[in-house]
């Protein structure tokens, strides 16, 4: 799915704990339908918002990632902000829809 980097277990928390700016982490599986759907979505919104928020897609199917954080519907996309979950949000989101809800978050 895309240029976004996946991550898992070995390396999340690093990932949340290294990043100057807010994690959006996209909660996915490669055969659901929303998901794919959300993919070019989060890459555009990467590309737009380079070096004030970075994204990673977490696979629920390769990772338990997911029940350790509550996942229980996909796409799930939650923001971090120094490592600690600040925002949830559930299904597939528009392009403008998701940048008026991550504008409060951005760096």
């Amino acid at each position: 799915m895309g240029t976004l980097r996946q991550v898992d277990e070995t390396d999340f928390q690093e990932v949340l704990n290294s990043s100057p700016v807010p994690v959006l982490v996209d909660f996915f599986a490669e055969w659901c339908p929303p998901c794919k759907k959300l993919g070019p979505t989060l890459e555009a919104l990467a590309e737009d918002l380079a070096g004030r928020l970075t994204i990673v897609k977490v696979n629920v199917d390769k990772s338990n990632l997911a029940g350790q954080f509550g996942v229980m519907n996909i796409p799930t996309m939650i923001i971090f902000q120094k490592g600690q979950e600040v925002k949830r949000l559930v299904g597939n989101q528009a392009k403008s829809a998701l940048e008026k809800t991550l504008e409060p978050y951005l760096a």
